[in-house]
C-alpha cells in the first residue's frame, strides 16, 4: 500500500503561481511513475503531467506543457508541481497518482491505470 498525500492548493491570481506537493508513505520502495491529474466542477478527471521513478522522464498535457513543471525528490518521497502562469481555466482540485512501472505514454494519460490516489487539493485561480 502506499499513502499519497497533496498539498500546496490555493487561491490566486491570473498569471501567478503555486507550488503542489504529494507525500508518499507505506510501500515506497516500489518504483512508481507519479502523475498529477486535476478535475473541475461538472468535467472528467483530466491528466496534467507524469514523471518516471528515476524522473528522467516527463510528459505534459498540451494545455500545461511550458508553464508546469513536475519534479521529484525520491529521497524525501516527495512529487511536485509547479505551475506558473496560471490561468482561470486551471481551476480544479488537483489529485497525485501512483502508477506501477513500466507504464506506456497512452496508459500514463487513463486515470484507471493508476494504482493509488491522494485526496485531492483545491486550486482557484481568479481572473
Amino acid at each position: 500500500q502506499v499513502q499519497l498525500v497533496e498539498s500546496g492548493g490555493g487561491l490566486v491570481q491570473a498569471g501567478g503561481s503555486l507550488r503542489l506537493s504529494c507525500a508518499a508513505s507505506g510501500r515506497t520502495s516500489s518504483n512508481y511513475g507519479m502523475g498529477w491529474f486535476r478535475q473541475a466542477p461538472g468535467k472528467e478527471r483530466e491528466f496534467v503531467t507524469i514523471i518516471s521513478w528515476s524522473g528522467r522522464t516527463t510528459d505534459y498535457a498540451d494545455s500545461v506543457q511550458g508553464r508546469f513543471t513536475i519534479s521529484r525528490d525520491n529521497a524525501k518521497n516527495t512529487v511536485y508541481l509547479q505551475m506558473n502562469s496560471l490561468k482561470p481555466e486551471d481551476t480544479a482540485v488537483y489529485y497525485c497518482a501512483a502508477i506501477r512501472q513500466p507504464y506506456s505514454r497512452a496508459g500514463a494519460m487513463v486515470p484507471k491505470n493508476y494504482n493509488y490516489w491522494g485526496q485531492g487539493t483545491q486550486v482557484t485561480v481568479s481572473s
